[in-house]
Formats: C-alpha cells, sequence, structure tokens
C-alpha cells in the first residue's frame, strides 16, 4: 500500500513523554470485552478553557499580539498545543502572506493560520463494539482538543510514534481526527480507554486512550449524499484553491482548499509537490487511513487521517486536514487539504460509495464506477 501524506514539519515544545517502562502489561484481553485491569499511567483529561469555541496552536510556537497586525507588539509567546479561546475571527495585516485572518483571543490576537478551530466535547463512554467484516471495533472521532495516549507496546513500524518520543514530545490524538477501535478496558478506579488501532489493515503502535476522548460514528451516520445521481464531478482550481462538486451543471457544494505547494520552505520553486491537472478518477476511499512519505528531514507520518478519497495513483487525495488553517493557499506535497468537516461531505457525496463495514472501496478490485475529479489552472 502507498504511504503519503500533505504535511509541513511541527514541534518545538518540550514535554515528559509515557514510557513503556510506566505501561502495565495489557496481554490477554478479550475483543470488544470491559474487562479491570489496573489504572493505566496516562495524564487525565486536559482543562481546557470553557468556551464554544477554542483554537489549538498547530505549530511549533505563536506570537500573542496586542492587535491583528504582524508589527503590533508582542504580548507574550505560546507552543504548540496550547488551548486558547477563539472569540472571532478578524481581518488584519500580516505581510507577504496570502491570508490576513486572525483570531480574537481574551488576551490578544494569534495568526488565523497556526490555530486549528477545535471544540471540547467529552463523550459518555460505550461499553461494547460493532461486529463489522474487518473484525469486532467502532468508527470513532476524536471530540476535544487532544488526548494523551499510553503504547501498548514500544514503537516498531510506526515513525510518528518514534519521532514524538525521539523529540520528547507527547503521543496525542487531535481533535476531528477518525481512528479504528477494537478493545475496550476498565481499570482498577473505574475509568474506561479504548484501544486505538492506528492502522487497521494491521497496525503495530497500539494505543490506549481516555473513552471521554472520543466519540462512536455510527453507521447511519455515513450513508451516502445522493447516491442516485450519475452525473457528478468534481472541480479542483489550483489557481484559486478551490474544490466545487457538481450534479449535472449544478454547483452543489464549495469550500477552500490547500494544493500542492508551489515553493520550499526557503522560496525555491518546486515541480514535485503540485497537484496533477488533468482529468482523472476516484480509485480509492478510506474512511481513515494512516499515511506518510517523504525524506529524512523532509519526512512525515500521520495516523487519523479522516475521509480520505484518492484520485490520482501514487496516492494524490481529498482529504480532512488538522495540521493548519491555512486554507486558500499551496502548501500540500500534492494532495487536496480541506476541512475535516467538507472532506466527509465530499466522502459521502461521491462515488463509490463505502460500507460501514468495510470502511474502504477500491474500484479496481469492485469494478464500480467511480466520481471523475477535474483538477484545472483557473
Amino acid at each position: 500500500m502507498e504511504r503519503y501524506v500533505c504535511l509541513n514539519g511541527k514541534g518545538f515544545m518540550r514535554y515528559p513523554i509515557l514510557s513503556r517502562r510506566n505501561f502495565l502489561k495489557l496481554a490477554g484481553y478479550g475483543f470488544g470485552s470491559l474487562v479491570i485491569q489496573p489504572a493505566l499511567p496516562v495524564k487525565s483529561l486536559a482543562g481546557f478553557p470553557n468556551y464554544d469555541h477554542l483554537g489549538r496552536v498547530s505549530v511549533g510556537k505563536v506570537d500573542l499580539k496586542s492587535r491583528p497586525d504582524e508589527s503590533s507588539a508582542t504580548v507574550s509567546v505560546l507552543y504548540e498545543d496550547a488551548v486558547v479561546p477563539w472569540l472571532h475571527e478578524t481581518v488584519g495585516p500580516k505581510p507577504y502572506y496570502i491570508n490576513q485572518r486572525w483570531v480574537e483571543t481574551p488576551d490578544g490576537y494569534i495568526y488565523a493560520s497556526y490555530l486549528q478551530p477545535v471544540r471540547n466535547i467529552p463523550n459518555q463512554p460505550v461499553l461494547e463494539l460493532n461486529q463489522t467484516d474487518i473484525g469486532t471495533g467502532t468508527w470513532m472521532e476524536v471530540t476535544i482538543p487532544y488526548a494523551d495516549v499510553v503504547l501498548q507496546n514500544e514503537p516498531s513500524s510506526n515513525s510518528w510514534v518514534k519521532a514524538k518520543m525521539d523529540q520528547g514530545l507527547p503521543v496525542r490524538l487531535y481533535y476531528q481526527q477518525v481512528f479504528w477501535v477494537d478493545r475496550i478496558r476498565k481499570d482498577e478506579n473505574g475509568q474506561i480507554f479504548y484501544r486505538v488501532n492506528p492502522n487497521y489493515y494491521g497496525g503495530v503502535d497500539m494505543l490506549w486512550v481516555k473513552a471521554e476522548a472520543m466519540r462512536p460514528i455510527s453507521p447511519e451516520e455515513i450513508q451516502p449524499i445522493t447516491p442516485h445521481v450519475e452525473e457528478k464531478r468534481i472541480v479542483v482550481d489550483v489557481v484559486q484553491q478551490s474544490l466545487s462538486c457538481f450534479e449535472r451543471n449544478t454547483e452543489v457544494y464549495f469550500c477552500r482548499v490547500s494544493t500542492g505547494a508551489k515553493f520550499d520552505a526557503y522560496g525555491n520553486k518546486v515541480e514535485k509537490w503540485s497537484t496533477p491537472v488533468g482529468k482523472h478518477r476516484i480509485s480509492r476511499k478510506y474512511i481513515t487511513l494512516q499515511m506518510s512519505g517523504g525524506t529524512t528531514g523532509a519526512g512525515y507520518d500521520l495516523p487519523g487521517i479522516g475521509w480520505t478519497t484518492i484520485f490520482v495513483t501514487g496516492g494524490v487525495a481529498i482529504h480532512s486536514t488538522f495540521w493548519h488553517n491555512d486554507y486558500g493557499v499551496p502548501r500540500s506535497h500534492g494532495c487536496v487539504n480541506v476541512k475535516p468537516e467538507d472532506a466527509k461531505w465530499i466522502f459521502l457525496w461521491t462515488l463509490p460509495v463505502v460500507s460501514y463495514n468495510s470502511g474502504l472501496a477500491d474500484v479496481s478490485v469492485t469494478g464500480e464506477t467511480s466520481t471523475p475529479v477535474d483538477v484545472v489552472e483557473g
């Protein structure tokens, strides 16, 4: 299977890590069963600000400004994963940047592209998992800004876990990531945990997370949108940085996107990251996917990429994005980055239809009809 994603580098702040030495042995649990076990050494759910709308710092470091203006005084500095109240957006100067959006917080202003819009919605844990074609388990979505996890085993194949630990960063799940949960346990204190499989094809680095952090996705929630309409097409405009969905000649959906980056971190023009212009067709779809790619020093590896719709051989896809809020600006490694809610709508609207029980569709196997995707330049 190809490994791919569209991602910029992240992370400077150091945190304590949860090592295997602190983790109690988890062997012998029954699938989907609720077993009483000793407490796991995981942190409590973070105390996030009590506001309906929040922002999570998604880059290593940001300046909190006195006004929505890059030239204004810096009030303080915030680091990656800091969570702040999101009062409202406004417009202000950010020289040499395309987006000119800022977010007002109670203490100042933060450039909006550096903040992931998040909410804090803890959940009532479930005690049973579904029976599906790929085994016992349930698709779930993270509904809090972030959740710390405990590793079941030492990292072996997933470089995203190793990279976090090598940098002294916490291993976390983030708002609107989507995962396959295949086990449930309760500790001696009554705390319920879910076991997350970042790669439901047979992942190695299993994770345990407090159940309140995730909500189950029901089969009804992924019912297809207007599946009877055959004349559907998607148009991605790499100049306008937009995506439009058409039924016959009527536009039924529109969103901003981030397509392939045109320049590297040093301002050099690059072609290898461009989103391929031309006529394509959707080839595969996944409810969630672990994606990786790149080279040493510029590589990336991320799990939980929800609502992934692949339309170019080699892994170019329309997919949800939680690591930036810079839509309207080319910045991916070829994919079409969209907001999670946009990715989900596109996933449910396009053909082929993905069943809850399988979690994926591959037209090369099924021979089904798929939705065309036209990538244009203006």
